[in-house]
């Protein structure tokens, strides 16, 4: 039993072998300066795989940042949520900081039906931010599409005029136009930090 002990140690000893061990000769030899490694090694340069930098917040949710209206408007801070990933704040509007809900990824939001800290009643509404054209287009008082967010921002149609007869018909006609939803929107352009920036 201790032969077999002893054997099994003498095994393990050697085979922890370090990088570099003396020749012969007295010189060190290492492997990286082999040249059956080094043409192996050789086929692969430059097909390594960086490692990727994290994500952050911005890079994940490209609404986050400031904007500048581009009709004299408010200037916009959109800033995420602390307790959940799928809200944001939309602050510096002057009804008051709104909240809206992720719907479709990256930047299309649905703005529900709230009321601000400052008492305003706010519609419901949608926020899509445009990264390709870095445009944010905001609207309230018409629903969220849920099929076709962007639909939202086309343009209403003109109100169709309803002929309502009295039963005098002697009388005038009356006409009636049904009145556009009541909508309010902005729009603008996200501000970008430069690295000089992002440094400070």
């Amino acid at each position: 039993m201790g032969s077999i002990v002893l054997s099994v140690l003498g095994i393990s000893v050697e085979a922890q072998v370090t990088e570099t061990q003396p020749t012969q000769n007295g010189q060190t030899w290492d492997y990286r300066k082999n040249p059956t490694v080094a043409a192996i090694t050789s086929q692969y340069e430059g097909k390594y795989i960086t490692t990727k930098t994290s994500l952050t917040d911005a890079d994940i949710f490209p609404a986050l940042g400031k904007y500048v209206s581009s009709a004299d408007g408010p200037a916009l801070n959109i800033v995420l949520d602390e307790q959940s990933k799928g809200v944001i704040w939309i602050e510096g509007l002057s009804q008051g900081k709104i909240r809206a809900i992720l719907r479709k990824s990256p930047a299309t939001y649905k703005i529900p039906a709230q009321k601000t800290e400052s008492g305003v009643d706010i519609p419901e509404g949608t926020l899509i931010y445009d990264k390709e054209n870095n445009v944010l287009n905001i609207i309230t008082g018409k629903n969220y599409n849920s099929e076709d967010p962007s639909l939202a921002f086309a343009p209403e149609p003109e109100p169709e005029q309803v002929v309502v007869k009295t039963k005098n018909q002697s009388s005038k006609t009356k006409v009636k136009t049904e009145s556009k939803p009541k909508t309010w929107t902005w729009s603008g352009t996200k501000l970008v930090e430069t690295k000089e920036e992002n440094s400070k």
